[in-house]
Order: C-alpha cells, then structure tokens, then sequence
C-alpha cells in the first residue's frame, strides 16, 4: 500500500464511513481520484482525494460547492474533509449523467440541455463571491498558446515566438468582444459534469460536478463550454435552441452575444486543442488524440464569425489540420516529450 493509500484509509477507518465497501470511479484529466462508498443498505458516498503534492486543493470545490447551494443549485453536500491531505466525502448525485442519458434517446437533449441553460441563467442573476480569480484578457501565452507548444508537428512544450501575433489577436478580439467578468464560470460546464436529479425541483435538477476552478468571467463561456462540446456532438437544432433560449430569457442582445460566444469558443477550443496534444506527449494519454477532430470543428465554425477574421487567418497558417498523419504523429510521439 502506499503512503498515500495508508492515509486515505485512515481518513475513512475515523469517519462514519468506515468499513462501507469502496470501488473506483471514473476520474478527469486532472491528478484528483474518486472513488464510491457503499454500506449494506444501499447508501452511498463519493471520496475525492486530491493530493496536494501534486497541485491539487480541494479547498476551492469546498468553498464553490456551498455558494452554489445558497443559490438554490446542486452542487454536492460537503459531508467530510481533510484539507491539508487532500481528502473529501461528498454527497453522491448518482450516475445519470447527461452524455449517457441523451446516448440513450437522443430525444431527451433539448429538455436536458434546456435545463442546464435554465440552471446557468440562475447562477447569472448573482454576482460572483468575492475573492474570485477572474477570467480577464489579456492573457499571457502559457494560458491561451498552448497549443503552439504541443499541438504543432515539431512541439516541444516550448511556445514558439511566432506564437506572439497569434496571442496579440486573441487577446485583442478577447478584450473587443468578451471582456466581462461579471458572472461566476464554473469552466468545465457540460454533459459529463452534469446529473439529472428529476426527484428535485426546477434548475435543482441539474446535479453539478467539477467547479473548483470557478472564475468570475463573462456569461457565454460556460454556454459555449456545453454546447461546444469535445466529448461530444451537440445537434445544431439544439445548439441554435439553446442559444435563443439564453437571449431571449436573459434580454441579451444576440448579435453582439453570439460574437462574444464565438471569440469564447475559439479561445477554450484552441486550449483545448493543446492540453489533448499535452495528455499524450507528456503524460501518455492517448485516448484524448481521439477528441482532437471534434474540437478543430468546432475551431473552424466559430473562426467563421466576423469578427475572427484575423485570428482565422493566423490559426489555419499555423496550425495543422488533424489529418490521420498528424494525429498518427502525435500518437507516435506519445509520453516522449519531457513537460517543460
């Protein structure tokens, strides 16, 4: 057993949870681990452990979970925690995640998906807590380049400098267009982090996961995170619905919205893109390779909006489209390139 191994199991043989049956659970991309606890009767709890040696802190989700449940909304009861090694049980909100029910009957996304809007709107009409990071341009390249460092065919983790006027674009369209920070962004808003919960009422019913890296930032980015989707395809009839149901409800002006939107989703995409490239190249996971052509889709259709003109201009120059040879090269290179 290892040490970290040794200290879970004493966190739980001194908690109430002691001796209920443990199995794992299906983890991120991030270094945290989940695991399900049961007892003979049917009940359930989830641990999260988050070692801090590996950057991790679980006092943000902690601190997050409770704004959201004083908003009316469902983030997870915070049952136990050890801060300093990392360690929580929450409550367990099921497994009736979003992607597995709509896989399912395909007919359920509108109302699903109209949930998590309606749950979105909720969290927009309060300000976000104090003390919030925020998500405001401009940024520096080691946050929206990086894929220059390891999506190109010659990545290394090092952001070339031809990455400069790339990153003056972004930025620029950024500040034109999205420089608000007026709503908290949860930043991982989409059908894998998102629960049916049908025995609860209204926007309750979305079981949320995943928040502890919350920012205050502007209202179309957690849109833009569920409906450009990189785990999976969101149908346009949806995608237009659920646009046109967060401006009308919201009084939004659509033009100037549907534009923020597209600069939102081309920079989330555009990270995207290179954390995928870094999971294989750094950390060998190789399964993300298989996500790249969706993003680059959605890449291209939101480069499309007017106001990218520029920045679409730069990204396809640089940039190479995941052909099968490029996608072959990144698997070839996979866990060989040292994280810088």
């Amino acid at each position: 057993m290892t040490d970290r191994a040794a200290m879970l199991s004493a966190f739980l043989a001194a908690s109430p949870w002691a001796g209920w049956r443990r199995a794992p659970l299906a983890g991120d991309a991030s270094n945290r681990r989940y695991e399900r606890l049961f007892d003979d009767c049917g009940h359930s709890v989830v641990v999260m452990d988050a070692p801090p040696q590996r950057g991790e802190n679980v006092r943000p989700f902690v601190d997050i979970a409770y704004h959201l449940k004083g908003l009316g909304l469902s983030a997870p009861d915070i049952l136990a925690q050890d801060g300093t090694n990392g360690f929580l049980v929450i409550e367990d909100l099921g497994d009736a995640l979003f992607a597995r029910i709509v896989a399912a009957d395909p007919t359920q996304e509108i109302a699903l998906y109209g949930l998590a809007i309606d749950a979105l709107i909720a969290l927009h009409q309060h300000p976000p807590p104090p003390g919030l990071p925020q998500f405001q341009p401009p940024f520096d390249a080691e946050f929206i380049a990086i894929a220059y460092g390891w999506y190109i065919p010659d990545a290394t983790g090092q952001i070339p400098g031809r990455a400069t006027q790339f990153c003056d674009a972004l930025n620029a369209a950024l500040m034109r267009h999205a420089n608000d920070q007026s709503v908290m962004i949860l930043r991982d808003f989409h059908a894998e982090n998102l629960l049916y919960l049908p025995q609860r009422q209204g926007v309750a019913q979305v079981g949320l996961l995943d928040f502890q890296d919350a920012m205050a930032g502007h209202p179309g980015y957690d849109l833009v995170s569920l409906l450009t989707d990189a785990r999976r395809d969101v149908s346009p009839t949806t995608h237009r619905a659920m646009m046109a149901r967060y401006t009308d409800k919201t009084s939004r002006n659509s033009d100037t919205f549907y534009s923020a939107c597209a600069v939102l989703s081309v920079q989330r995409n555009l990270r995207i893109l290179g954390v995928f490239a870094r999971l294989c190249l750094a950390l060998g996971k190789t399964q993300y390779i298989d996500l790249i052509p969706r993003v680059w889709a959605h890449l291209l259709r939101d480069l499309d909006d007017p106001a990218l003109t520029e920045l679409r201009a730069i990204v396809l120059a640089d940039l190479p489209a995941p052909t099968p040879d490029h996608l072959q090269h990144l698997r070839d290179r996979c866990a060989t390139v040292p994280m810088p």
